[in-house]
């Protein structure tokens, strides 16, 4: 069971280190106040987004428009105040509210204006408390201030400029209490019609049933904002159109219906631009124009509105979460953002991260809205960020990673290979397209012999250290390797990228991988291993080359009867040569040395074809190889051995005898007996060789395999390259050898 625990942890290692990670970063951020501002911003667009809401036809707003600036001058004379007022109290409204600064006496009809004051209990004044947010007050009218009723005209103001939040009350510079001008017209309105109002146990505001919380500093998208006073935030009804409206001039002039008033809230309040009692909110914001503004009067009636509607028809209030759900909702969409792209890494579905995350973010916007709706302000910002992040995290690590696995697999593809496999549109498709490569394979002579009496693991040894050699060398001129095929391999020179010098770059890579063929013995030395030789065979011609396979296991590779000839040619190589066939030099002369041609009739091919050793090539690479003439040196006594001939992979069962009667350091000169002879084996013959002499101990010499050199030699006799000679075979050769030297 914690096996599976592990393994599944291990799996998913990214997602539970990138969405903690993430979590902590854009809380960090949230709480360093860097999102408040787009988190505002997403508060408006909630605003402007949710439905249109009905009108609230429990206040009237009479609107200082343009019209009556103009007819009455600003500020409005006392006594013409006092005419609107004593018009507005005859249709018996439950409450009236002045939204109109009067500390002191403005034009004739002050006492006029006094005796209004002093006889309407249910008109409530403003006044600018000393203590608010710019630090300036305006006093209230002195005869409504006696008799209480005067409301505090202040809003708190964001760091945009805009109103979001409302005072119940708030301290002035005596430390007193001043209740807000809306909440004073709130409460006579439900004071009348029998709703209590009044203060919890914890002195939290209660109207009715409902609860006003106060807003504190963190609340929502603000961070550490000033919470002075009881401060709510304000669910805007919307503009002045949820309002009944009257203009000023229709009440001085008495041209108004009794049921436009009767039992309603009048607020007087400016709504013209020339008087600048205009503020920007969310319902004012626009994204494609310059934002506008809301008149005071109408910000007022929406705080008025928001008491009332609260309790009288369960509109709800904006509430928030507290912070341990708001990192819990960050780590959430943390954990999907990260999630559904680790899961969508491999997915062979028509969804894609990109429109999977953006789904994601859709719905977590449908969220905060239809939450918005029903009056829950659920951070939006935080949460998307948290979603882009997390999935920007563990694109990067899938990135990261897919550039291991891409130099992973560069380890076995060559890294064009690669790159049209991973970033061509066509590079996975199966199939293939005609073209005319040149094909590259090389073998080790005599290995298979070497490995069977070697452990497994020294074979690997061995192995990887000629092929790391090689592939080093076959990466600089540019070769493809398409496969290794034990201690074989079969490189692609114009595949996938052709180029003009495919056959050119083909022969100097032979050239410089024999020439490196001498540290790789020198390693082996070390090793106490026995030297490996190398055979190299180059063909040009026209293959199928494409990806071969299936939907679930692809090789990228070549097929055609050209590679079979490849194979072909490398075989009747010895160790150090290299044949090419006539199409490889055609292409690549005149720069390439040749040492030596031979026709040859390989299998599966109806006529014989020319192949060429070669010794080098000119030009910019200047790369030859050292060939040193074999000194044959006579044996005091004729070695004899039996030996068969081997077909392809098949070993005859015919043997025959002959004996050494010369040697030199890697050849041997054979002679049959002409009495003895069934056939005398022709150039290029592989053999396999059994010493009948007594070597350790054991009285027949384990087995020998050699090639047949096309050097001339006598009548019933021919010379033999060994390609793998058993260790105590080759002692035993090494000692007649060198005691010969030596006796020179």
């Amino acid at each position: 069971m914690w096996s599976l625990l592990k393994s599944k942890i291990w799996l998913w290692r990214n997602v539970l280190i990138t969405t903690p990670t993430v979590t902590f970063i854009i809380m960090a951020i949230r709480f360093s106040g860097f999102l408040q501002i787009l988190e505002l911003a997403a508060l408006d667009r909630l605003f402007m987004l949710r439905p249109p809401e009905s009108r609230d036809e429990r206040i009237v707003i009479v609107q200082i428009d343009e019209e009556a600036v103009r007819k009455l001058g600003h500020p409005i004379p006392d006594g013409v105040l006092a005419k609107i007022l004593e018009n507005l109290k005859q249709y018996q409204p439950r409450a009236i509210g002045l939204d109109i600064y009067r500390d002191l006496p403005v034009g004739e009809g002050n006492k006029s204006l006094v005796k209004v004051f002093e006889s309407t209990p249910n008109l409530i004044g403003v006044q600018k408390v000393v203590a608010s947010i710019d630090g300036s007050g305006v006093n209230p009218p002195p005869a409504l201030k006696k008799r209480d009723q005067v409301g505090a005209n202040d809003f708190p103001i964001d760091r945009d400029g805009k109103i979001r939040r409302n005072l119940f009350y708030l301290a002035d510079k005596n430390g007193n209490n001043v209740f807000s001008f809306s909440f004073k017209l709130a409460y006579l309105y439900l004071n009348d019609i029998g709703v209590e109002v009044g203060q919890t146990e914890d002195f939290l505001i209660k109207v009715g049933k409902v609860i006003f919380p106060p807003f504190e500093g963190n609340d929502g998208g603000y961070v550490n904002t000033p919470d002075q006073g009881y401060q709510v935030l304000i669910n805007y009804r919307g503009d002045i159109d949820k309002f009944h409206r009257i203009s000023l001039i229709d009440v001085l002039e008495n041209r108004i219906s009794e049921d436009s008033i009767r039992g309603r809230i009048v607020i007087i309040g400016s709504t013209a631009s020339s008087l600048n009692d205009l503020f920007y909110t969310p319902y004012r914001n626009s994204v494609f124009s310059s934002p506008k503004r809301m008149g005071g009067v109408t910000i007022h009636a929406n705080t008025v509105s928001q008491i009332l509607s609260a309790e009288l028809d369960n509109r709800p209030l904006i509430k928030t979460w507290n912070q341990v759900l708001e990192w819990l909702w960050v780590y959430v969409w943390s954990l999907v953002g990260a999630t559904l792209i680790w899961l969508l890494r491999s997915s062979k579905r028509k969804t894609t991260p990109p429109s999977s995350i953006a789904l994601a973010g859709f719905c977590l916007f449908a969220i905060s809205y239809f939450s918005f709706i029903y009056g829950w302000w659920i951070p939006f910002v935080p949460p998307i960020l948290g979603l882009l992040a997390s999935a920007v995290g563990v694109t990067a690590y899938l990135a990261q990673s897919a550039g291991k696995i891409r130099q992973t697999f560069g380890r076995y593809l060559n890294d064009e290979v690669v790159a049209n496999l991973l970033e061509s549109p066509e590079g996975l498709k199966l199939g293939g397209q005609r073209r005319n490569i040149t094909i590259f394979t090389s073998d080790l002579r005599g290995f298979t012999a070497t490995s069977e009496r070697l452990p497994a693991e020294e074979v690997i040894k061995i192995i990887n250290l000629y092929l790391g050699y090689m592939a080093d060398i076959i990466t600089e001129y540019q070769g493809t390797i398409d496969e290794f095929m034990g201690d074989g391999i079969l490189v692609l020179f114009g595949a996938p990228t052709a180029r003009e010098d495919d056959a050119t770059r083909a022969i100097a890579c032979a050239v410089a991988m024999q020439q490196a063929m001498e540290p790789v013995n020198q390693k082996m030395e070390e090793m106490g291993l026995p030297k490996l030789e190398m055979g190299i065979g180059i063909n040009t011609g026209e293959v199928v080359v494409g990806n071969i396979g299936s939907e679930k296991r692809t090789k990228y590779g070549i097929v055609g009867k050209q590679v079979n000839l490849t194979y072909r040619i490398e075989s009747y190589t010895i160790g150090g040569q290299i044949f090419i066939s006539e199409s490889t030099l055609k292409q690549a002369e005149p720069i390439v040395k040749i040492i030596g041609e031979r026709e040859v009739k390989p299998k599966g091919v109806q006529k014989p074809i020319t192949i060429y050793e070669v010794g080098g090539i000119a030009g910019n690479y200047n790369l030859y190889l050292k060939k040193e003439e074999e000194i044959f040196s006579p044996l005091a006594k004729a070695i004899p051995f039996e030996y068969s001939v081997l077909d392809g992979k098949d070993i005859s069962k015919t043997l025959q005898t002959g004996e050494l009667i010369q040697i030199s350091e890697n050849a041997a000169l054979v002679a049959i007996k002409p009495d003895e002879a069934i056939f005398i084996p022709t150039a290029l013959t592989n053999m396999k060789i059994n010493l009948l002499i007594p070597i350790n101990n054991i009285e027949k010499s384990g087995d020998i395999y050699a090639k047949v050199l096309e050097k001339p030699a006598e009548k019933n006799s021919f010379y033999i390259h060994f390609t793998n000679k058993p260790p105590e075979v080759s002692k035993y050769f090494d000692s007649i050898y060198k005691s010969i030297k030596n006796h020179k």
